[in-house]
């Protein structure tokens, strides 16, 4: 059996790990995992024809099972393993729903979860994944996060009295350590960020009624062979190669070991529950687990994935009205936040990236990811690690010999 064994025996009082920083980062990667990436999910289903209420069973989904799965592979592995649902994915669905039904979407959801579950359980996926050099993954996971880093910038360009605040406390906070031990730096800059909105007047919610309880639909996939074609195989790939890609290189870079055998299946019975209430496909997240990981110690990480997952949960069960307040901050006070929270990751994937081996395989993979063209429907960081693999391999045969008679690899 290719499941990774759990760390048991599990830990009896996960609040003695928890702390301020923990908290910190759960609620900053939360606010980055509810505001762009439901927008995209709002954006993308409307598009489709998709009503309100399949938008809310979607994004109840997404957060309330996702979130229940993320407590309980955190506290399993103690690993702050976080899941919710694919963002490439979603783009790859939106224009599919211009011409396959709803039904018939899910049943494709519920295909590739079936997939992905297969894969797992045959332990293939963490050959394939250790085939691939770690500095052209890590150059994937710089290019996707270089947007981030840089839309921080734009923050200070298009919200610059919210944007600024945040990160001269930032700054401040994290030039004297012991301070920031009390205080952890993103927390203030959220306090002030929020500070800032309330004092400018930029928190600006719809009209109407604002709280609601979201109320799930249970759907009947159709199994189409158009459907299957278009959506089955690029969607593994995006969870798989992409998402799950991101997430375990990150955890990784910062001294974990991501069950991968374990994640791949749980992906797969995810996507399978979540796909009869609506939702795309479940995944491990990439910068959620880097902004979990990010700071404090190795051992205690697991706890800010629970907090998530429990805040998820909450989201999930009051996700019309919460969705609508998130979406009504600014969006320079996300994009600050998820920019701060990002930057030391963004610093680890280059320097694994280009300090050593692979340099220049890291450097085509880092270059198509962030052109972000896609190609037959398959996101940029798919075809990043493609053309990486091929421009190492035919220019870098030295590098991969050493590879493979290295005792440390």
């Amino acid at each position: 059996m290719p499941l990774e064994k759990p760390a048991l025996p599990l830990p009896k009082n996960p609040l003695a790990d928890f702390g301020l920083v923990y908290a910190a980062n759960a609620v900053v990667a939360f606010l980055f995992a509810s505001s762009a990436p439901v927008a995209i999910v709002l954006s993308m289903g409307s598009r489709g024809g998709l009503t309100p209420s399949d938008l809310a069973s979607w994004i109840f989904a997404g957060f309330f099972i996702n979130g229940l799965i993320t407590i309980v592979l955190a506290l399993l592995y103690r690993q702050p393993l976080c899941f919710f649902w694919t963002i490439p994915g979603t783009v790859l669905v939106g224009p599919a729903l211009t011409h396959v039904s709803f039904p018939e979407a899910i049943g494709a959801f519920i295909a590739t979860g079936v997939l992905m579950l297969l894969l797992g359980l045959s332990g293939w996926v963490r050959r394939a994944m250790q085939a691939v050099p770690m500095p052209i993954v890590m150059a994937m996971v710089a290019g996707v996060f270089l947007r981030f880093g840089l839309d921080l910038i734009y923050a200070l360009r298009d919200g610059f009295w919210i944007a600024a605040p945040m990160v001269v406390i930032f700054v401040a906070l994290s030039f004297f350590p012991r301070l920031a031990r009390v205080l952890p730096p993103l927390i203030a800059a959220l306090i002030v960020g929020a500070i800032a909105i309330w004092w400018l007047g930029h928190f600006n919610p719809p009209a109407g009624a604002l709280f609601a309880i979201a109320e799930p639909n249970f759907y009947v996939p159709q199994f189409s062979w158009p459907a299957m074609v278009e959506l089955v195989v690029p969607l593994a790939i995006t969870v798989l190669v992409v998402q799950n890609g991101q997430g375990i290189a990150i955890l990784t870079a910062n001294g974990h070991e991501p069950p991968v055998n374990a994640i791949t299946i749980t992906c797969g019975l995810g996507s399978i529950v979540t796909a009869f209430f609506g939702a795309v496909s479940t995944c491990l997240t990439g910068p959620v687990n880097a902004i979990l990981s990010s700071s404090g110690e190795k051992e205690r990480h697991y706890t800010a994935a629970v907090f998530i997952g429990l805040i998820a949960m909450a989201f999930g069960l009051i996700a019309p009205s919460l969705t609508r307040l998130m979406l009504a901050t600014p969006p320079a006070y996300i994009a600050a936040l998820a920019g701060l929270a990002i930057l030391r990751v963004l610093q680890t994937a280059f320097q694994a990236s280009f300090s050593e081996r692979f340099s220049f395989g890291a450097l085509i993979c880092f270059l198509v990811t962030v052109a972000d063209v896609p190609i037959f429907h398959i996101g940029a960081p798919f075809w990043g690690l493609v053309f990486g693999l091929v421009a190492s391999w035919l220019l870098e045969r030295d590098d991969h010999r050493t590879e493979k008679t290295s005792p440390t690899e």
